[in-house]
């Protein structure tokens, strides 16, 4: 028995815990798109999907019934995406995505070479919630982001991986021309 309610404690623990880690830096175009995805599911999606649960559960013997379970399958994925995406505005830090002429900032796109191989590589610097390293987009949180964030072209930056691993990198150069209104939000 205290076993269990050691259990029980612990894992509200850890979910209080996950709940309380949200906290990304967001700028007030993340917390638009957010707010839209939001709206769209909620006034268009949500009815839809209640209603196809409605027309699987009607077909009859909800033992056999695969239409029903894809339907309510649908429906609280959606639900969920909402509460996800609530969330997250809520517990926001909004940050400003300017910075100066000639310095690396939110949505700027960075081409950059690699010391080591000569390689030169292009990424876009963006929040969190829409980083992509397979499209190239880099969040300001990861190590590539973190150190790029404020240097100027020219600049040879170091990037930490992690306590062993680090390599070091020159801004070729930073184009300010990039929109941020193509790039989608993730969808975890």
């Amino acid at each position: 028995m205290n076993d269990t309610a050691d259990r029980i404690k612990q894992g509200r623990i850890r979910k209080s815990i996950r709940k309380s880690k949200m906290n990304d830096n967001l700028t007030q175009s993340d917390i638009d798109k957010m707010q839209k995805e939001i709206e769209y599911r909620k006034i268009e999606l949500r009815p839809k999907l209640i209603e196809d649960v409605k027309v699987a559960r009607a077909q009859g013997d909800l033992s056999e019934n695969f239409e029903y379970y894809a339907a309510k399958r649908e429906k609280n994925i959606n639900e969920s995406r909402i509460r996800y995406l609530e969330r997250m505005v809520k517990t926001a830090n909004v940050i400003d995505d300017s910075s100066l002429a000639d310095e690396v900032g939110i949505n700027n796109t960075v081409t950059v070479e690699i010391v080591d191989d000569h390689e030169i590589e292009q990424y876009k610097i963006v929040t969190t919630i829409r980083s992509n390293s397979l499209k190239g987009l880099i969040s300001i949180e990861s190590p590539m982001g973190r150190a790029l964030m404020g240097r100027k072209i020219g600049e040879r930056v170091t990037i930490r991986v992690n306590e062993s691993i680090s390599y070091d990198v020159i801004i070729n150069d930073i184009d300010k021309s990039t929109d941020d209104s193509e790039d989608e939000i993730s969808k975890y």
